[in-house]
């Protein structure tokens, strides 16, 4: 990956509950939310030489920033998202035109299908893996599978706490699966098993899970993911990645962090 749709936080903020994680009263420090998003942009453009395509953010729509959700891009097809919650429906109509200005194939789902892009829909060359239950929908996935001729394995998310399948699972450039295997269920976690390798698979502690150390962007040999993961970033460092730990708190907030704040264009 070396191109990612990012829009600035200009708006963010928690103006609605949609996730265990959103709360009203606990407010984000507009100005420190600020500051940790230009780091985290300038880790990717100086240290890891990732292209940026910003976004004009908008008013009312304090969600935007979080651009993992705007779909899935797949060469020059994009597959716009369906949200589940109204709260976020507006952001629908701003991702497909940024989309459509920019010269990409964009394709929309049944209306009836939720889908929250590359929040819910991750994987590896060989095959993808689906997140449902939450927020995405277990029939999207067969549209999809047969629109890209893809493999798509879905995977149930039982914790609401994770509620995309990039809370809880990050697949990595060598092939190792960096993910909390308690965040699917029986089936979810056998399916995991039976395609990924223990040598591949790095489990990452609960306490650490919670701060969203899977909610990470592989780039290369290089790991991008919040503050305050040390056991991750050892478990990272043993198996030759480069680590770079960047303070995501204000983001945490709302429930994401710094795969939610990204979506890969290639």
């Amino acid at each position: 990956m070396s191109r990612f749709l990012v829009c600035p936080p200009d708006f963010f903020g928690i103006e609605y509950e949609i996730n265990p994680w959103m709360r009203l009263s606990n407010r984000v420090d507009h100005e420190q939310a600020v500051v940790q998003w230009h780091e985290l942009m300038r880790v990717f453009e100086e240290d890891l030489n990732v292209v940026l395509e910003r976004m004009t953010p908008l008013p009312g729509l304090p969600d935007l920033v979080f651009t993992a959700n705007a779909g899935v891009v797949v060469g020059r097809t994009a597959v716009v998202s369906r949200f589940r919650y109204a709260e976020r429906q507006c952001e629908e109509a701003q991702f497909e035109n940024w989309f459509r200005e920019h010269g990409y194939d964009v394709v929309r789902l049944d209306k009836k299908l939720c889908f929250e892009g590359a929040g819910d829909l991750l994987g590896f060359p060989e095959c993808w893996y689906g997140g449902y239950r939450q927020r995405s929908d277990i029939r999207a996935f067969p549209v999809l599978s047969e629109r890209f001729r893809r493999e798509i394995i879905p995977l149930e998310l039982i914790d609401s706490r994770f509620y995309h399948l990039d809370t809880c699972f990050c697949p990595l450039s060598g092939g190792e699966l960096l993910y909390f295997p308690s965040a699917f269920d029986t089936y979810g976690r056998t399916a995991i098993v039976e395609r990924i390798s223990e040598a591949r698979r790095i489990a990452v502690p609960e306490e650490e899970a919670l701060r969203f150390a899977c909610n990470a962007v592989c780039v290369g040999k290089h790991v991008v993911f919040p503050a305050g993961c040390p056991t991750t970033e050892r478990l990272l460092r043993e198996r030759g990645y480069h680590t770079h730990a960047v303070p995501l708190d204000e983001y945490m907030k709302s429930g994401g962090s710094a795969k939610c704040l990204t979506l890969a264009l290639d």
